[in-house]
């Protein structure tokens, strides 16, 4: 089993964890290089309302102005994952896996599998079918369903000599509203979602990253430091 590094970082600045993932992200890269065996780390947090452009998006799917962008009190970043554009908030977990893909024997493509696998398991205890959308990455609830298809988590990945940053961003109890002034992911025919407008309620957030960090151990193998 490899052993992770866990941090919760709370409610935190986007730029603040971005500048925190790259420090990480640096010493991954340094272990792995140096030949000194395994290191890992999985950082979750949420982040004030953030919209953030992956290195292949397209800035028209911001859709507002800057000065707009300060009414809502958003900031905005051009960076260095995959994807498009998507939005972090309070209510929304985030994790970023700056995990050896080597030393666990995947592929980036095996690897972001096992992210959506972890959340369609998630998402089953509560009852929710959830699944992949042909050439989309993500968490999709309705898929096939005319009018219907919806996200409920983004993926957007980085990595370098298969070492990642960057991961996932989880409507729990997300604020949707914010997703009207994107594109979200690009996609101008497709909904968002949070687990709380699917079930109706407010959700535990506590609650729900133990169940996460849970499934991170299984569908990884690792252990925590």
């Amino acid at each position: 089993m490899q052993q992770v590094f866990f941090e919760d970082l709370g409610l935190i600045d986007y730029k603040k964890a971005w500048d925190y993932q790259e420090e990480q992200f640096e010493k991954v890269m340094q272990h792995k290089m140096a030949a000194k065996g395994d290191l890992h780390y999985l950082l979750f947090c949420e982040h004030p309302h953030v919209y953030t452009l992956g290195k292949s998006g397209a800035s028209t799917n911001l859709l507002i102005s800057d000065e707009m962008l300060k009414r809502i009190n958003a900031t905005y970043y051009h960076i260095n994952r995959g994807g498009d554009i998507t939005y972090h908030g309070p209510g929304q977990i985030v994790i970023y896996p700056i995990f050896n893909l080597e030393t666990f024997g995947i592929t980036l493509k095996e690897y972001i599998h096992k992210l959506e696998e972890i959340i369609i398991r998630f998402l089953k205890s509560y009852g929710i079918n959830a699944t992949r959308l042909e050439g989309a990455t993500g968490v999709w609830l309705d898929v096939g369903v005319a009018g219907r298809e919806r996200k409920i988590c983004a993926i957007g990945v980085r990595a370098s000599r298969f070492v990642t940053m960057h991961g996932l961003a989880f409507n729990i109890n997300t604020d949707l509203n914010y997703f009207s002034y994107i594109n979200p992911c690009g996609f101008i025919d497709k909904g968002v979602t949070s687990l709380q407008k699917e079930i109706g309620k407010p959700v535990d957030m506590v609650s729900v990253k133990e169940s996460l960090k849970a499934l991170f151990e299984d569908e990884f193998g690792i252990v925590y430091k």
